[in-house]
Formats: structure tokens, sequence, C-alpha cells
């Protein structure tokens, strides 16, 4: 990662990707369904389809899947552009809209509203304009009411993914939780402000997240160097290095996390790099470093947050299928995805007065409880 190079013409109040300022530069200039940028049409696990072109056409969904076929960013291997498809797509068992979860008891497609918008267009060679194309798709499903699921791309992605999402949340009103083996705080990436390095300087900058509302969990290895973490530091980032979650437990580390994102802000966006799980689990990504979260811990993790904390979007990213070794990688980003949404779903349930099963409770107990179709 390289140093120098500012904050870019829009300043450090700007609008991250090019839009003018805290209420952005509207949404609108999407075309019709692209589908797979990089493949057939399909839709994450069979959900419903969408055009972010027509509204009617989403209208009270509760959950829109967009991808972001986006590697541009990458700074080591590639492929991540490719991620979106994999996500959708990988999984044993039949794509009919239907995941009933075993621990929770809700069946999270069934119960929300999703759809699947499509990937959104995002060439590699247009960086600037690939990154406001997603932040105006993200900034029209907030708007609508919907979720935003974001499934990358390369962590570039998660700056116009927040930013699109403060703008309807609330300029310096979204905390972030962001689990990756890198802090991702470069000034630029090769001399540029864009890049998979850089994603939350730019979000800080900007004044979309607050610094000390920047919640990093899972970080190792030799990167970044001294003069970006005393940035970090300067910024009240917290930043949750692997000795530090393995000594006090991972849970603990949350808990304090929590605390945090929830204090004088009004939503939470969750960022999942793949590569904060240890490549042993996880080898199809980019820039991998040994010695990460299991899968058990990130799933239990992401479930918890989308239990506990008033999520407002989420994003995962860097899987990069041409890396990866019998889909391993890819199925874990799509049950990432699913964690959160049975998290939600049953946040959402306990909210509302129904029957909600603890996770923890034997799985055959009080089946009786559960509404007869969902979760059973």
């Amino acid at each position: 990662m390289g140093r120098g190079g500012g904050v870019g013409a829009s300043g450090p109040q700007g609008g991250g990707v090019g839009a003018s300022g805290p209420q952005g530069g509207g949404v609108g200039a999407s075309g019709p369904r692209l589908g797979g940028m990089y493949g057939p049409d399909i839709t994450f696990l069979g959900v419903p389809r969408a055009d972010l072109a027509d509204p009617g056409s989403w209208a009270g969904t509760e959950v829109l899947i967009i991808g972001a076929p986006f590697d541009g960013g990458t700074s080591h291997r590639p492929g991540a552009r490719f991620g979106p498809q994999a996500i959708r797509s990988t999984d044993y068992l039949p794509h009919d809209g239907a995941r009933p979860h075993l621990a929770l008891g809700v069946d999270p497609l069934a119960e929300l509203r999703v759809a699947d918008a499509g990937d959104v267009e995002m060439p590699s060679g247009e960086t600037q304009a690939s990154l406001a194309s997603l932040e105006q798709a993200v900034q029209a499903a907030c708007q609508a009411g919907a979720f935003p699921v974001i499934l990358g791309g390369d962590h570039t992605i998660t700056l116009p993914d927040a930013t699109g999402t403060a703008r309807h949340v609330g300029w310096g009103r979204l905390s972030l939780i962001h689990f990756d083996a890198h802090a991702d705080t470069g000034d630029t990436q090769f001399g540029s402000l864009y890049g998979h390095g850089t994603p939350m300087r730019r979000l800080i900058e900007s004044g979309a997240v607050r610094g000390d509302r920047f919640l990093q969990i899972g970080l190792r290895g030799y990167w970044p160097e001294p003069e970006t973490l005393d940035w970090m530091a300067g910024q009240s980032m917290r930043s949750f290095e692997m000795t530090e979650v393995v000594t006090r437990g991972l849970g603990e580390c949350l808990s304090e996390a929590f605390t945090i994102a929830t204090d004088d802000c009004d939503g939470v966006f969750l960022s999942v790099d793949i590569d904060v799980v240890d490549p042993g689990m996880a080898p199809g990504t980019g820039t991998p470093e040994p010695g990460g979260l299991t899968a058990r811990q990130l799933l239990d993790a992401v479930r918890r947050i989308a239990m506990e904390m008033p999520l407002a979007g989420m994003d995962v990213v860097e899987v990069s299928p041409p890396y990866d070794h019998a889909e391993i990688t890819a199925y874990l980003a799509g049950r990432v995805v699913l964690e959160a949404l049975s998290g939600i779903a049953w946040r959402r349930r306990r909210e509302a007065g129904g029957p909600v099963r603890q996770p923890t409770d034997p799985l055959l107990a009080n089946r009786g409880d559960l509404p007869p179709h969902l979760g059973r």
C-alpha cells in the first residue's frame, strides 16, 4: 500500500465517490436488470428476481440482494468479480427460496421478503463510475425500506455500500463492524485513492462513519505500517487484533464492540471480509493471512450481531473463486448471509411478540411452540 495522496477532489466532507455531500447526488441512473455480469442470471438460493430500474418489481421487499462484481481494487490476487455468482449458486440444497434455520427456528427466506436485484454493472477499468453506480443502488434499496445485502467483489465496495446506507440512516449516525485480517485504512494504494486497502479511511474522512464508531475484528499479520496505525489511533478506531481476540475471547470482544457501536448511532453496517477466517478454512481469497478465526466463530459472531444489533446493511467481500478449493469459501460466504438474515428474522419475530427459539435449546425441544410452516 502506498502513502500520500490526500482525500481527493471532493475534500474530507465530500461524498465518498463523487456524489454531492451527505445527501448524495440522487438515486436514478440505473439501467434495466443486468442479472449476472459474469454468468447466468440466477438469484440467491432461488429468491425472486427484482429490477432496480423497476421499483414495482421489488415493492414491499424487506431484504434486497445486490451483486457487486468488482475486483479492480485488488492489490494481489484478483478474481473477486466472480464472487457474487459463486455466493448465489453454491449450495447442495435446492434453490427453492427456503432455508429453515435449525438453531433459531426461523426461515429467513420465508419470513423476510427477500429479492435479488442481480449485479450492478461495474467494469474494473471504470472504478469511480462503478462505485458511484453501486452507491446509488444501495441508497435506492435503503430509501425503499429494504435491507441491502451486497455480495462482493473486493473490499473497495464497502466505501459505496456504507456511504449509500449512511445517506439513509444519517451522515455520521452509522457505526460499522468490520471483520477482516487487514485494516483497509491505507491512504493510497499504488497511488490511487480507491482500492481494497483504502475504503475505511475514505469512509471516515468523508464523515459517513465516525472513526470512534468503527470496530474492527480479526486483524493480524504485518500490515498496516506504523504511520497508518498512528492515523487509526488518532481517529479513535477500536481494532481487535487476533492476539486480543484469542486472549479475551471473541464473545467478550464482541460485547465491547456492541457497546461502542450502539452509542449515539442509529444503525450498524456489517462488513465481512472472508479473509478474516483462517485460509485453511477459506482459501479462496485474494490476500490470505494465516492465523484467523474459524468458520464456526465467524458464523456464530454474525448470527449474534444480527440478533442483537440494529443492522442497517451488510456486505460480504473478497471471495475469489479461482483460488477456492471444493467451493468451501463460497459455501462459507453464503452461510454468512444466511446467518445474518436468520438473526434478523429471529429479532423481528421476538420484537413482534412471537415465539422464538433460543439457539442453545435442545434441537427437538418445544417444537409445537413454533409457527407451523416456519423453521419446522
